[in-house]
């Protein structure tokens, strides 16, 4: 029997259960953008597969480009100010951001460059808004929940993977884009709600908070690079996410490859959340409990690696979405357990500095992975760049795993190192 004492035990600290609950509604309306945004392009970008695979590219480009320009600072504001409130403008910046693009899709806008700004305008906010959602995490539970609290989270992120897509395939093919873009603006409110809503935050003392200067962003960089399973663990979220990022790659493998149309792109775009949603339900229970978390981490990214490939190689719906599942498994293990340990070994005064670092990997990371995709299929086709992404991903993951041995000792979560 399910029990939020077992289960999830994190869901008992009422300004937790707020967050989670308004992430759930509002993650579902990004995923919903997120995809609506690359079937926007494609459609606007012209017939060929070519002209498809650039312009999806860009949009990748752009989101790397805001996030290359603004991460660093992200954290460092995340620190410096109350994270409730800062989280309260970056929330209400993106529905004004979706409100934007849903004007452009209404109006018929057959221009791409406005979507590209607006695309890039939401990831520098999304930029600010994530490192002061992940350090104001430790404040919301207790210490002893926090795996737990981390693994809910990954939870509600592939549920909101697996809804928001499938909901944006029958929403464009009988409403038009331009509602998928307004129920991403209306999303945002869940959030802003819950962040009204809280109570009794613990107050951070001053001398926690920092400055927003250069030398305290330079500050984060050094901490993350000093600390090798921090660093290593990072380098393997961008290897898998740069090398192994198909998603970009979808709406051609929709249109012309697989010709599922609106509702079957919906699907594919959810896939890795389904199999994700599986991986983290398993987790929920037993994440504290994995001592040797460093060769999990290693052997699923790898895994992530080998079921990016078996996609690349999927004539039919049925099995480029059971390869898609089986990364998004493999996807949900190295998740958490990067999560862990990143929260595990960094001071709260750092937090904020250190999410933004992680962002330029774990962000920075799929987007550029989606310009390189891009380009490798303009040239060699949709199925020889996805292939070749996985294997690179295993090679890399390979060489990272026999260069830092720091990783594949991990058994358990230490100490934090001192402020």
């Amino acid at each position: 029997m399910f029990s939020l004492e077992h289960h999830a035990p994190s869901l008992q600290s009422r300004n937790y259960r707020l967050l989670w609950l308004g992430q759930g509604v509002s993650m579902t309306g990004s995923m919903m953008q997120n995809a609506a945004v690359l079937w926007h392009v494609s459609l606007l970008a012209g017939d060929s597969v070519g002209e498809k695979a650039s312009a999806l590219a860009l949009v990748g480009l752009v989101k790397f480009a805001a996030i290359a320009v603004f991460a660093l600072f992200g954290g460092v504001i995340a620190d410096a100010f109350d994270r409730r409130k800062l989280m309260l403008v970056t929330q209400s910046a993106m529905a004004v951001f979706a409100l934007g693009l849903a004007w452009l899709a209404h109006s018929g806008v057959e221009a791409t460059w406005p979507i590209y700004v607006l695309t890039s305008l939401t990831s520098a906010a999304g930029v600010v808004d994530g490192p002061a959602r992940h350090a104001l995490l430790p404040s919301l539970v207790p210490p002893r929940h926090l795996a737990n609290a981390i693994t809910l989270n990954t939870i509600v992120f592939h549920v909101a993977f697996v809804g928001g897509p499938a909901l944006t395939g029958p929403v464009m093919q009988y409403g038009g884009l331009e509602w998928v873009y307004f129920a991403n603006a209306v999303s945002f409110g869940a959030v802003i709600v819950a962040l009204f809503a809280m109570r009794d935050l613990p107050a951070r003392p001053e001398a926690e908070r920092g400055q927003v200067t250069l030398a305290a962003a330079w500050e984060g960089v050094r901490f993350v690079f000093r600390v090798a399973l921090i660093r290593s663990s990072m380098l393997l979220d961008f290897f898998a996410t740069f090398f192994a990022s198909a998603k970009a790659l979808l709406p051609i493998y929709a249109q012309d490859i697989l010709h599922c149309g609106e509702s079957g792109y919906g699907w594919l775009y959810s896939a890795e959340a389904v199999g994700a949603l599986i991986g983290a339900a398993f987790l929920a229970r037993g994440a504290e409990r994995i001592e040797r978390r460093g060769p999990w981490l290693v052997c699923a990214v790898i895994a992530y690696g080998i079921a990016t490939i078996g996609f690349g190689f999927a004539t039919s719906f049925a099995g480029a979405f059971v390869a898609l599942a089986a990364g998004g498994v493999a996807d949900s293990v190295s998740i958490v357990l990067r999560n862990v340990i990143r929260q595990e070994e960094t001071p709260d005064r750092l937090r904020g500095r250190m999410t933004s670092v992680n962002m330029i990997f774990f962000m920075g990371g799929p987007q550029l992975g989606e310009y390189e995709a891009g380009v490798v299929a303009t040239y060699f086709g949709a199925p020889v760049s996805v292939i070749s992404g996985g294997i690179a991903c295993v090679l890399a993951t390979a060489v990272l795993a026999l260069a830092t041995p720091e990783l594949v000792r991990y058994r358990r979560a230490r100490p934090a190192p001192p402020s």
